[in-house]
């Protein structure tokens, strides 16, 4: 019951004041799966691009954080191609940082900063890291031809289905092993 009621005023909450650049609502009546959109911030690799998120509440909820991954992929240190994060927020202690006092809305706010600003002293794509610390303008050109072929909307306003994602999810993988991942050929892209 705690749950519920809770929930009930944090969708409130996201509906009527949402945070700039992020939305969020429930999946048909269901109150423990929810979808979050988050809008790449301006001067980023991601800006222009809309990003879906997939919320599992659980059952222990506030007392457990909420599962978040990425629907929409992302060439990110710390967000693996299946579209795990890798966030404080989203941990229990002693490794994380996750409190009852955290709501949905405020972990929302905080991978759209991490978005923004990498950690990649831990990350969950070690390559990705590696080149976010050593050669950023690669990382920052491929960050944002990620976020053209994945995120960005078509010209008919349209996100992209999966098909075409697929479709330029395997030209990206294509294109970069025919140059620039050469040197590494275990790194898989999706």
């Amino acid at each position: 019951m705690q749950r519920t009621s809770r929930l009930k005023r944090e969708l409130h909450m996201l509906s009527t004041e949402p945070p700039p650049g992020i939305t969020c609502w429930q999946t048909q009546d269901q109150m423990d799966e929810l979808r979050a959109q988050i809008v790449g911030g301006d001067g980023t690799p991601f800006e222009g691009g809309l990003f879906s998120l997939e919320i599992k509440v659980p059952d222990r909820y506030p007392f457990e954080p909420p599962k978040i991954r990425f629907l929409t992929p992302i060439y990110h240190p710390n967000i693996d191609t299946a579209g795990r994060i890798c966030h404080d927020a989203l941990k229990l202690p002693p490794k994380g940082a996750w409190r009852p006092s955290l709501n949905i809305s405020t972990v929302l706010k905080s991978i759209q900063l991490m978005m923004a600003d990498p950690n990649p002293d831990d990350p969950l794509m070690a390559d990705i890291s590696a080149e976010f610390k050593y050669s950023k303008s690669t990382y920052l050109e491929k960050a944002k031809r990620w976020t053209e072929k994945h995120a960005v909307q078509n010209k008919q306003g349209c996100l992209k289905t999966p098909s075409d994602r697929k479709r330029d999810a395997l030209n990206i993988c294509q294109d970069e092993t025919e140059g620039e991942l050469d040197q590494n050929p275990k790194r898989s892209c999706l």
